[in-house]
């Protein structure tokens, strides 16, 4: 039952995610922001697929204890592909809301997101073990977790300060994949139903893609 629901899950969520990336590139007539928002959402479906593929494959066939090693892999490139997900999240909020100078704070989310991806290519990871490190994850999400909140912090204060109605909710939407995330990275190995919190983050990373590909559209009328 697992293996049917989660492998049926994972399908839409990829497909949709790429798919509303590619419309948004398609119909992005030039307007940087979106053509920013559409390359996160394929970046975001393609990166996950290196992780939901192989568990998907594992659930239907043998099971996750043969796929340690491609799953461990998956894992590590998600980890860097999320990284770019919100590098690139900033550079729209820097477009959507014309923002010029501040090149202290482009230096602070550049150290973040560069120190996430080291963190992450670090051997103690332990990524193609079937018990990896959680110091390690914690090591690596700390810098992770100060990305996610400086970005919450931008569209926060910019979508109020502009009256911003299509972007009201996007901080919204990472403040939840974090909350159903980082108790997944702390607990899942001694709590495993904790991983069902993973449903509603992916669904958060759905609804951020929404907003820009709502947004879009709401333009182009």
């Amino acid at each position: 039952m697992q293996a049917v629901f989660e492998t049926a899950f994972d399908i839409v969520y990829l497909i949709t995610v790429i798919t509303l990336g590619i419309v948004m590139l398609k119909n992005s007539r030039g307007k940087k922001q979106y053509i920013l928002f559409g390359i996160m959402a394929v970046v975001l479906g393609c990166g996950d697929a290196f992780h939901l593929v192989p568990r998907a494959i594992a659930l239907c066939t043998t099971g996750l204890a043969d796929y340690t090693v491609a799953l461990g892999i998956g894992k590590l490139i998600t980890s860097i592909t999320m990284t770019i997900f919100y590098l690139l999240l900033y550079y729209v909020w820097r477009q959507r809301y014309q923002i010029k100078e501040q090149k202290n704070i482009t230096s602070i989310v550049w150290f973040l997101s560069i120190a996430r991806i080291i963190l992450c290519l670090f051997p103690q990871n332990e990524w193609t073990s079937a018990a990896p490190s959680l110091a390690w994850g914690i090591y690596r999400n700390i810098p992770f977790a100060l990305l996610g909140l400086v970005i919450v912090i931008f569209f926060y204060r910019s979508a109020r300060q502009n009256a911003d109605k299509p972007f009201a909710n996007l901080w919204l939407t990472i403040v939840i994949s974090f909350a159903c995330y980082l108790p997944v990275v702390l607990f899942a190995e001694i709590y495993p139903l904790i991983g069902i919190l993973m449903i509603p983050k992916t669904c958060a990373y759905v609804w951020t893609v929404l907003i820009g590909y709502l947004a879009l559209k709401g333009e182009n009328k």
